[in-house]
């Protein structure tokens, strides 16, 4: 009996010191998996583009069908643009679909109209701003050591960076 006791006490204390860390990576993992989820289809959006030749935008979408004005974390689509209009027409096929979190983390930019970026045939995306676009995400507790972006400077590159990095500053 005392052999069980000293063994249940000893598995309370390794269970006290072990949650917390487990709590780190599996916000760790969930937050990764977000952001390099928005920034793999941005660029797999940029190699389309270069390799069909043609326009590819991605956008933010909740049908998975046409883009619509809302937060990134309801979902993206991206899609052959042929016409570069960044809505799906007929005849532009949506490439790959991005459903909505099922968490409560969220994806917002700056500026808060950045909705759709359209990749041109050479792989470029201007964005008509003189600094770089930031859609930074922020876990559900909003604590500042989870906060990543998406970094798209003027010309379309993309970046992930940390909170307090960048121009303007991931935040």
């Amino acid at each position: 009996m005392m052999e069980l006791v000293m063994t249940m006490a000893i598995v309370v204390i390794l269970g006290t010191i072990a949650i917390p860390g487990f709590k780190f990576v599996t916000s760790s993992n969930r937050v990764a998996t977000e952001v390099n989820g928005l920034l793999g289809d941005m660029q797999f959006a940029r190699s389309q583009a270069v390799k069909e030749g043609l326009a590819v935008t991605i956008c933010t979408s909740t049908s998975g069908t046409g883009c619509t004005v809302t937060n990134w974390e309801l979902g993206w689509i991206v899609f052959l643009d042929s016409n570069g209009n960044q809505a799906v027409d007929a005849g532009e096929a949506v490439i790959r679909y991005q459903p909505a979190f099922a968490g409560t983390d969220t994806f917002r930019a700056t500026p808060n109209t950045f909705h759709a970026l359209t990749f041109n045939r050479m792989g470029y995306a201007p964005t008509g701003q003189a600094t770089a676009i930031n859609v930074t995400l922020h876990d559900s507790t909003s604590n500042t050591s989870w906060t990543r972006c998406v970094a798209i400077n003027p010309i379309g590159s993309t970046v992930t960076e940390k909170y307090g990095i960048g121009t303007p500053a991931c935040n």
